[in-house]
């Protein structure tokens, strides 16, 4: 029998992905998702809703699938795109880690974040904040990210917004 997701095991998983994104070690970030991973960051609606339904509403960012999030890595690594080339520097704050729901086979996982970012192209730094909302499973006694949600609470947006920033 295995044990359910401790918040000192979610933290330590939390930790090594803003790790991995902040070194730009992007096939090791990917292995920490499911293939069937939703990564989804959605839109305001309003001053105090976020949309509800990626399919049917505006989001800012959505990928269904790792397949998706390995796309967006590539033409954010290839060096073709000139908004990503050179990559900025960031450096990601995950606290307040949380479990709100824990079972042997899946969790839900709460946190804060502030990320960080320096424009090298622009010498532009940008400061990014909000909350993550995880589902964990367990694949072969692993934890990976099943979903996350981010909802970035300072939306107005000076300039792209990647992935790595979030």
């Amino acid at each position: 029998m295995t044990a359910p997701l401790t918040r000192a095991a979610a933290e330590e998983l939390l930790y090594r992905e803003a790790l991995l994104i902040d070194t730009n070690r992007f096939a090791e970030w990917l292995d920490l998702f499911t293939p069937d991973t939703e990564f989804w960051m959605p839109a305001w609606r309003d001053e105090t809703t976020t949309t509800q339904d990626p399919d049917s509403e505006l989001s800012l960012i959505y990928y269904k699938g790792r397949r998706n999030l390995e796309d967006r890595v590539m033409r954010l690594t290839s060096g073709l795109s000139t908004a990503s080339a050179p990559l900025p520097r960031v450096v990601h704050q995950i606290t307040n880690v949380l479990l709100t729901a824990a079972g042997d086979e899946s969790a839900d996982v709460s946190a804060a974040f502030t990320c960080h970012r320096f424009d090298v192209r622009m010498n532009r730094t940008d400061c990014f904040f909000g909350r993550y909302e995880y589902r964990l499973v367990r694949v072969d006694g692993a934890w990976k990210i099943a979903r996350k949600k981010i909802v970035l609470l300072n939306d107005t947006i000076p300039t792209v917004v990647d992935i790595n920033a979030i």
